[in-house]
């Protein structure tokens, strides 16, 4: 369990030193909204499309990255709360490179079967909607109004390596201000995860 944490931590710590300079600021509108993507299903959905009444939240994801994999109980169970409250989910599978791989369509639609994903996951193609995002991470979460504005972007909570530490609930907290109309005192925070995989 030490060695495994050790690793874990050596990963963010690979994935901070790569970090993109060109983030999305707080209130910029949902870029890419209309491009479409192939969900689980087979149907072509764009982000646009997901939306819900109260807002979307744009999760990067994968099946591959450890912190995923740590962090998919929570995932459910923060896409559930969201779906609940008429806020629209899409995860986004951007690891282009790792196409022929654990990252594949066929493996999407296996790893969300297991999951029982009741939201979209969708595989973007040549990460161009990573690139547009700037995302460089999974899992790493946007969430953004009704009015298409981005609110709130980073971590799940403040502990990715151990729910059991978990102290502050980043992405409900914003949920819940999105749902009140409050503002988001913590709306920027550092996610921690596994580099995208772009194609070179």
């Amino acid at each position: 369990m030490k060695k495994f944490t050790l690793f874990l931590t050596l990963l963010a710590a690979v994935a901070l030193a790569f970090r993109s300079p060109d983030m999305l600021d707080i209130g910029a509108p949902l870029p890419k909204g209309d491009v479409k993507m192939k969900d689980i299903s087979g149907k072509e959905v764009s982000m646009n499309d997901a939306k819900g009444t109260n807002g979307l939240l744009v999760m990067f994801t994968c099946n591959t990255c450890p912190y995923v994999m740590r962090n998919q109980a929570r995932t459910q169970e923060i896409c559930a709360y969201a779906l609940k409250n008429n806020i629209g989910v899409i995860l986004v599978n951007s690891n282009e490179a790792q196409r022929t791989a654990g990252d594949s369509y066929d493996a999407m639609k296996e790893y969300a079967g297991k999951q029982h994903y009741k939201w979209y996951y969708v595989l973007d193609k040549n990460s161009e909607v990573a690139n547009a995002f700037a995302a460089d991470r999974t899992p790493e979460c946007y969430l953004f109004s009704k009015n298409n504005q981005l609110v709130y972007k980073g971590a799940i909570d403040d502990h990715p390596g151990n729910p059991a530490e978990v102290k502050d609930q980043y992405l409900r907290l914003a949920i819940d201000g999105v749902l009140t109309g409050k503002t988001i005192a913590n709306n920027n925070t550092a996610s921690v995860g596994c580099a995208i995989k772009r194609k070179m």
